[in-house]
């Protein structure tokens, strides 16, 4: 089986690679079941040196429209894709432009190359929470269900939703096997912070745990929609990997998600690293990102995610401890589970 993940050498699109290179074989829709012969990881930059160092992967580094307009990227003989490439939720509410481009139309043009395939490839579309939204003087739902229409209130969040929309209509017109997959904030990624506005919702752990400080932009009270990385991978090979006849309707499943709120990540990361390494968050409220944040969803049902086998993260700790098994030596505090 040869795959694409845009956005391969990013934190989940590396992940995901290396979840499929250890896989003895992978179910794709109108492929059969084999092994992964072959990973492509396309992005702006170079992948991690050991998926680089694998033979089964091949690397396009480029910017993807480009690299899709001059054919340096072709999807003849791809069998699935996995979408992961996009403009994050704070650099698409700063640059409208950017988000169009990144987000909605290379996100098109990497359907139309994909319809023109041979076999109708697995099309994997990671689409976000910011799809939700509730407009001005109206509230969202205590919980979210998997029918609750879309209303997004930010450019991110309607760029999404446009794409989502673009995956169901080519996958009900039979061009690909779309699967759009709406993803909770991944917490822990490692790294550096990026331009995503709950980037924090990471940072609020990661920098602590490696003995920097990190400031918090909303109240403690702001509730929050959150999964693991172990629990994100779950999420994105159910969706490559499950027939048709069991994902159902090409509409958006909403991943689990273990809802908490700010304040209670930190007191979880004060009950596992301590208060010395709790004290390094500062506290400064920042309305722009309050604002972003404390609109989307923090409460899901989850009940078709729940029907493919796919379950929450069960507490705080549980993150803190999934990222520590991860990256041990991103950790320099000793941590009591």
């Amino acid at each position: 089986m040869r795959i694409l993940i845009t956005g391969g050498s990013g934190f989940l699109g590396a992940s995901l690679a290396r979840e499929l290179l250890q896989l003895p074989a992978i179910h794709l829709e109108g492929k059969g079941t084999g092994p992964v012969t072959e990973v492509v990881l396309t992005d702006l930059v170079a992948p991690p040196a050991d998926l680089q160092q694998d033979r089964r992967v091949r690397t396009v580094v480029g910017d993807l429209s480009q690299l899709l307009h001059t054919q340096a990227l072709q999807l003849k003989g791809i069998d699935a894709v996995v979408h992961l490439a996009a403009a994050v939720s704070g650099e698409c509410e700063a640059n409208l432009d950017l988000g169009l481009q990144s987000n909605l139309q290379t996100s098109l043009n990497l359907l139309q190359a994909a319809r023109h395939q041979a076999q109708q490839p697995v099309f994997v579309f990671a689409s976000s929470v910011a799809v939700f939204g509730a407009p001005a003087g109206q509230s969202l739902p205590d919980s979210i269900s998997d029918t609750h229409q879309p209303i997004p209130q930010s450019s991110y969040g309607i760029q999404k939703f446009m794409v989502e929309q673009l995956v169901t209509d080519f996958t009900r017109k039979g061009l690909v096997h779309g699967r759009n997959v709406r993803l909770m904030t991944v917490s822990v990624r490692p790294g550096k912070p990026n331009g995503a506005a709950s980037s924090f919702l990471s940072g609020m752990f990661r920098e602590p745990l490696a003995g920097q400080a990190c400031t918090v932009p909303i109240p403690a009270h702001t509730r929050v929609a959150l999964a693991s990385t172990d629990k994100t991978m779950q999420g994105l090979l159910c969706a490559l990997s499950t027939p048709t006849a069991q994902w159902g309707p090409s509409t958006a499943v909403n991943l689990p998600a273990l809802t908490t709120t700010v304040g209670d990540m930190a007191q979880a990361l004060k009950e596992v690293a301590g208060s010395d390494v709790a004290a390094l968050l500062d506290w400064q409220v920042d309305p722009k990102v309050q604002a972003i944040v404390s609109g989307w969803p923090s409460q899901f049902d989850n009940d078709r995610a729940k029907s493919l086998g796919l379950v929450a993260d069960t507490s705080v700790k549980s993150l803190i401890q999934s990222y520590a098994t991860r990256h041990p030596h991103a950790i320099t505090c000793t941590l009591t589970f």
